[in-house]
Protein backbone atom coordinates (compact mmCIF):
# COMPACT_ATOMS: atom_id res chain seq x y z
CA UNK A 1 0.00 0.00 0.00
CA UNK A 2 1.12 3.55 -0.75
CA UNK A 3 0.56 6.26 1.85
CA UNK A 4 -0.16 9.30 -0.31
CA UNK A 5 -0.13 11.96 2.40
CA UNK A 6 2.44 12.19 5.20
CA UNK A 7 4.40 14.76 7.16
CA UNK A 8 7.40 12.60 7.91
CA UNK A 9 10.26 14.89 6.91
CA UNK A 10 11.97 16.17 10.06
CA UNK A 11 11.70 19.85 10.88
CA UNK A 12 9.75 20.84 7.77
CA UNK A 13 6.37 21.82 9.22
CA UNK A 14 4.01 20.82 12.02
CA UNK A 15 4.84 17.17 11.37
CA UNK A 16 7.91 15.26 12.53
CA UNK A 17 10.23 17.34 14.68
CA UNK A 18 13.31 15.10 14.51
CA UNK A 19 14.99 12.36 12.51
CA UNK A 20 14.28 9.96 15.37
CA UNK A 21 10.55 10.70 15.21
CA UNK A 22 10.57 10.31 11.42
CA UNK A 23 12.25 6.91 11.73
CA UNK A 24 9.64 5.78 14.25
CA UNK A 25 6.86 6.91 11.92
CA UNK A 26 8.40 5.09 8.98
CA UNK A 27 8.85 1.94 11.05
CA UNK A 28 5.19 2.03 11.99
CA UNK A 29 4.15 2.54 8.37
CA UNK A 30 6.28 -0.42 7.33
CA UNK A 31 4.71 -2.59 10.00
CA UNK A 32 1.27 -1.48 8.80
CA UNK A 33 2.06 -2.62 5.26
CA UNK A 34 3.06 0.60 3.54
CA UNK A 35 5.75 -0.11 0.95
CA UNK A 36 5.95 3.52 -0.21
CA UNK A 37 5.12 6.88 1.35
CA UNK A 38 4.78 10.31 -0.19
CA UNK A 39 6.38 13.04 1.89
CA UNK A 40 4.07 16.04 1.54
CA UNK A 41 5.21 18.91 3.77
CA UNK A 42 3.08 22.04 3.75
CA UNK A 43 3.88 24.71 1.15
CA UNK A 44 2.46 28.21 1.57
CA UNK A 45 3.20 30.50 -1.36
CA UNK A 46 2.80 33.65 0.75
CA UNK A 47 5.46 32.47 3.22
CA UNK A 48 8.20 30.98 1.08
CA UNK A 49 9.49 30.77 -2.46
CA UNK A 50 9.50 27.45 -4.30
CA UNK A 51 13.30 27.51 -4.40
CA UNK A 52 13.57 28.01 -0.64
CA UNK A 53 10.99 25.32 0.06
CA UNK A 54 12.67 22.75 -2.17
CA UNK A 55 16.06 23.49 -0.63
CA UNK A 56 14.64 22.94 2.87
CA UNK A 57 12.79 19.82 1.78
CA UNK A 58 15.84 18.28 0.15
CA UNK A 59 18.02 19.02 3.17
CA UNK A 60 15.45 17.43 5.50
CA UNK A 61 15.24 14.37 3.28
CA UNK A 62 19.02 13.96 3.12
CA UNK A 63 19.22 14.12 6.92
CA UNK A 64 16.63 11.37 7.11
CA UNK A 65 18.00 9.28 4.25
CA UNK A 66 21.40 9.01 5.91
CA UNK A 67 19.80 6.98 8.72
CA UNK A 68 17.16 4.98 6.86
CA UNK A 69 17.25 1.21 7.49
CA UNK A 70 17.23 -1.16 4.55
CA UNK A 71 13.64 -2.23 5.14
CA UNK A 72 12.19 1.30 5.22
CA UNK A 73 9.36 2.16 2.82
CA UNK A 74 10.32 3.98 -0.36
CA UNK A 75 10.01 7.76 0.06
CA UNK A 76 8.80 10.02 -2.75
CA UNK A 77 9.09 13.77 -2.26
CA UNK A 78 6.14 16.05 -2.83
CA UNK A 79 4.25 18.85 -1.14
CA UNK A 80 0.85 19.72 0.27
CA UNK A 81 0.30 23.00 -1.54
CA UNK A 82 -2.14 25.47 0.03
CA UNK A 83 -4.60 26.71 -2.59
CA UNK A 84 -4.98 30.45 -3.11
CA UNK A 85 -7.01 32.40 -5.70
CA UNK A 86 -4.83 32.79 -8.78
CA UNK A 87 -2.72 29.69 -8.16
CA UNK A 88 -3.30 28.59 -11.75
CA UNK A 89 -1.03 31.45 -12.84
CA UNK A 90 1.86 30.33 -10.62
CA UNK A 91 4.73 29.78 -13.06
CA UNK A 92 6.71 27.16 -11.14
CA UNK A 93 3.80 25.19 -9.71
CA UNK A 94 4.86 22.02 -11.52
CA UNK A 95 8.05 21.89 -9.46
CA UNK A 96 5.87 21.00 -6.47
CA UNK A 97 4.47 17.85 -8.06
CA UNK A 98 5.09 14.50 -6.43
CA UNK A 99 8.52 13.34 -7.51
CA UNK A 100 8.49 11.47 -10.83
CA UNK A 101 4.80 12.11 -11.47
CA UNK A 102 2.23 14.63 -12.67
CA UNK A 103 0.43 14.64 -9.32
CA UNK A 104 0.01 17.92 -7.42
CA UNK A 105 -1.53 17.64 -3.94
CA UNK A 106 -3.65 20.70 -3.09
CA UNK A 107 -4.95 21.64 0.34
CA UNK A 108 -8.23 23.50 -0.03
CA UNK A 109 -9.93 26.12 2.17
CA UNK A 110 -12.17 24.87 4.98
CA UNK A 111 -15.11 26.89 3.63
CA UNK A 112 -17.75 26.64 0.94
CA UNK A 113 -15.77 27.16 -2.25
CA UNK A 114 -16.67 29.97 -4.62
CA UNK A 115 -17.52 29.49 -8.28
CA UNK A 116 -14.15 31.07 -9.08
CA UNK A 117 -12.36 28.41 -7.02
CA UNK A 118 -14.19 25.53 -8.69
CA UNK A 119 -13.47 26.95 -12.14
CA UNK A 120 -9.81 27.49 -11.29
CA UNK A 121 -9.46 23.87 -10.15
CA UNK A 122 -10.85 22.81 -13.51
CA UNK A 123 -8.37 25.10 -15.23
CA UNK A 124 -5.49 23.62 -13.25
CA UNK A 125 -6.64 20.09 -14.05
CA UNK A 126 -6.55 20.93 -17.74
CA UNK A 127 -2.91 22.04 -17.74
CA UNK A 128 -0.51 19.78 -19.60
CA UNK A 129 1.71 17.68 -17.37
CA UNK A 130 -0.36 18.33 -14.26
CA UNK A 131 -2.88 16.14 -12.43
CA UNK A 132 -4.61 17.82 -9.52
CA UNK A 133 -5.24 15.79 -6.35
CA UNK A 134 -7.31 17.36 -3.59
CA UNK A 135 -5.95 16.53 -0.13
CA UNK A 136 -8.16 14.92 2.54
CA UNK A 137 -11.48 15.74 0.85
CA UNK A 138 -13.29 14.09 3.76
CA UNK A 139 -12.74 17.40 5.58
CA UNK A 140 -14.57 19.45 2.95
CA UNK A 141 -17.36 17.12 1.83
CA UNK A 142 -20.15 18.64 3.90
CA UNK A 143 -19.16 22.19 2.90
CA UNK A 144 -19.71 21.75 -0.85
CA UNK A 145 -22.77 20.91 -2.94
CA UNK A 146 -22.82 17.48 -4.60
CA UNK A 147 -22.66 19.25 -7.98
CA UNK A 148 -19.22 20.65 -7.10
CA UNK A 149 -17.75 17.18 -6.66
CA UNK A 150 -19.43 16.00 -9.87
CA UNK A 151 -17.88 18.89 -11.83
CA UNK A 152 -14.43 18.36 -10.39
CA UNK A 153 -14.43 14.62 -11.05
CA UNK A 154 -15.67 15.25 -14.60
CA UNK A 155 -12.78 17.68 -15.12
CA UNK A 156 -10.24 15.05 -14.06
CA UNK A 157 -9.54 16.24 -10.51
CA UNK A 158 -8.52 13.29 -8.32
CA UNK A 159 -9.41 12.83 -4.67
CA UNK A 160 -7.36 11.77 -1.63
CA UNK A 161 -8.96 10.88 1.69
CA UNK A 162 -7.45 10.23 5.06
CA UNK A 163 -7.40 6.68 6.39
CA UNK A 164 -9.61 7.73 9.30
CA UNK A 165 -12.48 8.27 6.84
CA UNK A 166 -12.71 4.47 6.58
CA UNK A 167 -12.34 3.74 10.27
CA UNK A 168 -14.57 6.24 12.07
CA UNK A 169 -18.08 4.96 12.71
CA UNK A 170 -19.85 8.08 11.48
CA UNK A 171 -18.02 8.23 8.12
CA UNK A 172 -17.15 4.61 7.33
CA UNK A 173 -20.31 3.90 5.31
CA UNK A 174 -19.93 7.04 3.21
CA UNK A 175 -16.26 6.25 2.55
CA UNK A 176 -17.11 2.76 1.29
CA UNK A 177 -19.89 4.14 -0.91
CA UNK A 178 -17.64 6.79 -2.46
CA UNK A 179 -14.87 4.29 -3.08
CA UNK A 180 -17.33 1.95 -4.76
CA UNK A 181 -18.44 4.77 -7.08
CA UNK A 182 -14.85 5.62 -8.05
CA UNK A 183 -14.88 8.95 -6.22
CA UNK A 184 -11.79 8.20 -4.10
CA UNK A 185 -8.43 7.66 -5.78
CA UNK A 186 -5.80 7.74 -3.04
CA UNK A 187 -5.57 7.10 0.71
CA UNK A 188 -3.15 8.77 3.10
CA UNK A 189 -2.53 8.62 6.80
CA UNK A 190 -1.79 12.38 7.00
CA UNK A 191 0.50 11.41 9.85
CA UNK A 192 2.27 14.17 11.78
CA UNK A 193 3.76 12.41 14.81
CA UNK A 194 3.68 9.24 16.92
CA UNK A 195 1.18 10.49 19.51
CA UNK A 196 -1.82 12.58 18.44
CA UNK A 197 -1.60 11.91 14.69
CA UNK A 198 0.30 8.65 14.17
CA UNK A 199 0.74 6.91 10.80
CA UNK A 200 -2.22 4.53 10.97
CA UNK A 201 -3.37 3.13 7.64
CA UNK A 202 -3.70 -0.63 8.19
CA UNK A 203 -7.24 -0.48 9.62
CA UNK A 204 -8.48 1.46 6.60
CA UNK A 205 -6.96 -1.08 4.22
CA UNK A 206 -8.46 -3.91 6.26
CA UNK A 207 -11.91 -2.30 6.06
CA UNK A 208 -11.65 -2.01 2.28
CA UNK A 209 -10.30 -5.53 1.96
CA UNK A 210 -13.20 -7.00 3.95
CA UNK A 211 -15.73 -5.17 1.80
CA UNK A 212 -14.23 -5.58 -1.67
CA UNK A 213 -11.62 -8.35 -1.44
CA UNK A 214 -7.93 -8.82 -2.15
CA UNK A 215 -8.22 -8.15 -5.88
CA UNK A 216 -9.64 -4.70 -5.21
CA UNK A 217 -6.71 -3.84 -2.93
CA UNK A 218 -4.31 -5.07 -5.60
CA UNK A 219 -6.02 -2.88 -8.19
CA UNK A 220 -5.78 0.15 -5.89
CA UNK A 221 -2.07 -0.46 -5.45
CA UNK A 222 -1.55 -0.90 -9.17
CA UNK A 223 -3.41 2.34 -9.89
CA UNK A 224 -1.44 4.26 -7.29
CA UNK A 225 1.84 2.93 -8.63
CA UNK A 226 0.87 3.81 -12.21
CA UNK A 227 -0.03 7.39 -11.21
CA UNK A 228 3.41 7.87 -9.70
CA UNK A 229 4.84 7.66 -13.19
CA UNK A 230 4.77 10.53 -15.70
Amino acid sequence: MIDFHTHILPGMDDGSHSVEESLSMLQMLWEEGATAVIATPHFYANDESVDAFLARRNAAYENLRARLPEDAPEIRLGAEVRYYPGIAKMSDLKRLRIEGSRLLLLEMPMTTWTEYTVRELGELAGKAGLTVVLAHIDRYLAMQKASVWERLLKNGVLMQVNASFFTEFRTKRKAISMLNRGEIHFIGSDCHNMTTRPPRIERAVSTIQKKFGDDFIAQMNEYGTSMLRK
